[in-house]
């Protein structure tokens, strides 16, 4: 995968299928018990990252930097942590993976916010300023 665009897009699919077979699962079994962390999957793991990588796909400028790849790994993390710990939280295994994922996530869009912020959306023209 080069770029980071393509990155997002295919960690969002791979969520999903995740998230459809997990779904699929449920309805089989009957058993909605961890329906809010197959929720937080579809959500925050396919929904969310395919966002960013459309951003990152509209805007080059974003995506050739350091803090595109920091912002991948960062939403990654978020995922691997936040869902499995809602798992724990709803089993009563403990709450620190589930708090810890959600801060993880704050964190996450709060990086998406500042790289929009900071780089606008879309391709600027050659000749334009920052």
């Amino acid at each position: 995968m080069k770029d980071i665009a393509t990155r997002f897009f295919a960690t969002g699919a791979i969520f999903a299928l995740c998230g459809m077979v997990w779904g699929i699962v449920m309805s089989a079994t009957q058993d909605h018990t961890l329906s809010p962390a197959h929720g937080h999957l579809n959500l925050i793991g396919f929904v969310v990252m395919i966002v960013f990588g459309t951003f990152y796909a509209l805007t080059p400028s974003a995506a050739a930097t350091r803090l595109a790849s920091i912002h991948y790994f960062l939403a990654l993390a978020a995922v691997i942590t936040i869902v499995p710990g809602i798992v724990m939280a709803i089993s009563g295994s403990g709450e620190v993976l589930a708090k810890i994922g959600s801060v993880l996530t704050l964190a996450a869009m709060a990086l998406f916010a500042f790289v929009v912020m900071r780089h606008g959306v879309g391709s600027r023209p050659l000749n334009s300023t920052p």
